[in-house]
């Protein structure tokens, strides 16, 4: 916050501050607007694809997965083939590309990447309506939601400089990466829910730390005025914000969720 507190004392003042305020409330809109369709692409790519994936008709399921779903033979290919992997690894790769690429693209272009990486999720985190239950995974939802509302609200009106945060978390967020990889050939419970409960307190952090780092952003750089520029960061704010809802989700799941 200390950007946005020395404003008004850096030579900008008056109808200029105003304009600037007005403009970050914009400019946070963006970044919620363009979240928010993001996850909404997610959940419905997930859904159809689950749909598609699993059958309750013993007559048109090609493997049985619990008492009352099949896999049909396009949900065998998704998700017990080696293309699961590639399913499984996608959006991670997508998200390095498209950070890497940002530079390059225009805000309007980037923009649709960017939903373009919300269906990719979506089918990789499709098979969590095969695992989990339709009401769990709603209850987990609306938990998510609001704890995530609560946390951004925090790293948005706080006055703590919470920067420090930043490479501590990135540690984290490494050590439960390498962790998961592993746990996928180990198989441990424990190791599970330890990444879970980790997982949890980590993005929750995140989430504060993000959304402070968005408005510093958009002060530190709106008195320059340049609007393409401020276009890309809000679609990378979304794109930060989006992978911390997710993954919080995704360990709340992991934690509270009732599975088939």
């Amino acid at each position: 916050m200390a950007e946005f507190d020395t404003i008004r004392t850096a030579g900008v003042s008056g109808a200029r501050a105003t304009q600037i305020d007005a403009g970050l409330r914009a400019h946070m809109n963006k970044v919620y607007g363009t979240m928010s369709v993001g996850m909404l692409i997610t959940a419905l790519a997930a859904w159809s694809i689950s749909g598609l994936a699993s059958t309750s008709d013993p007559a048109l399921g090609a493997a049985q997965i619990s008492s009352t779903k099949y896999l049909t033979d396009f949900g065998v290919t998704l998700y017990a083939s080696p293309l699961k992997w590639v399913i499984m690894f996608a959006p991670l790769a997508f998200v390095f590309a498209f950070s890497a690429m940002m530079n390059r693209m225009s805000a309007a272009t980037a923009q649709v990447v960017f939903y373009g990486f919300a269906a990719v999720m979506g089918l990789s985190l499709s098979s969590i309506f095969l695992v989990y239950t339709t009401m769990s995974i709603t209850q987990v939802f609306l938990i998510t939601a609001i704890a995530f509302a609560g946390l951004s609200l925090y790293g948005y009106t706080t006055k703590k400089d919470i920067s420090g945060w930043g490479s501590f978390l990135i540690m984290g967020v490494i050590g439960l990466v390498v962790a998961s990889i592993v746990n996928i050939f180990l198989g441990s419970p424990a190791i599970m829910f330890a990444v879970s409960v980790l997982g949890v307190l980590i993005f929750a952090g995140l989430t504060a730390y993000d959304t402070q780092q968005i408005k510093n952003t958009y002060v530190a750089h709106a008195v320059h005025g340049d609007q393409e520029w401020l276009g890309k960061a809000a679609i990378m704010g979304a794109l930060n914000l989006y992978l911390d809802f997710i993954n919080m989700f995704l360990m709340l799941l992991s934690l509270f969720g009732n599975r088939e």
